[in-house]
């Protein structure tokens, strides 16, 4: 284990999705960034979370491994199988869990390109992702955040 500082945290707070997208493309080089609707909602999280000053990372959340030489998902002793584009969407899900990803950086990660269309391929990746992670029995579960992106939570 490495320990690392807790990164700065940018907070956006827009109503409309149109705002939560454009604050996503604005924060998307940030560290860390939370996008909420209101202010209630950001006391709210700030409320809950009240981080240390230093955390000690993992490189992978505890029970998931992504064996990337046989392109599995492993959760504590079980494992599953996953195809390139999986492998590839969830490596960068783990790489940051809690980490909102825009939909364009996954495209361009994952597909090399920036051209997400209606976003049918990320959603269809999300909802097979899904049911291998329930197959699995993890804890470890795939949000959608509407209008921005994806992460990965425990």
């Amino acid at each position: 284990m490495t320990e690392i500082a807790v990164p700065s945290l940018a907070i956006g707070i827009a109503s409309s999705a149109d705002g939560r997208m454009r604050l996503a493309h604005l924060l998307g080089g940030a560290e860390a960034f939370l996008i909420v609707a209101t202010a209630d909602q950001a006391r709210q999280f700030l409320d809950v979370v009240s981080p240390p000053a230093v955390v000690v990372a993992d490189p992978e959340p505890p029970g998931l491994r992504l064996d990337s030489d046989r392109r599995v998902v492993c959760w504590l002793d079980r494992e599953i199988e996953v195809t390139r584009l999986e492998h590839d969407f969830l490596r960068c899900l783990v790489e940051a869990p809690g980490r909102v990803w825009t939909y364009e950086k996954l495209h361009l990660e994952v597909w090399g390109n920036g051209h997400v269309g209606r976003g049918s391929d990320i959603h269809s990746i999300v909802r097979r992702l899904r049911a291998k992670l329930a197959l699995l029995g993890a804890v470890a579960t795939i949000h959608a955040i509407r209008g921005v992106g994806i992460r990965l939570v425990f």
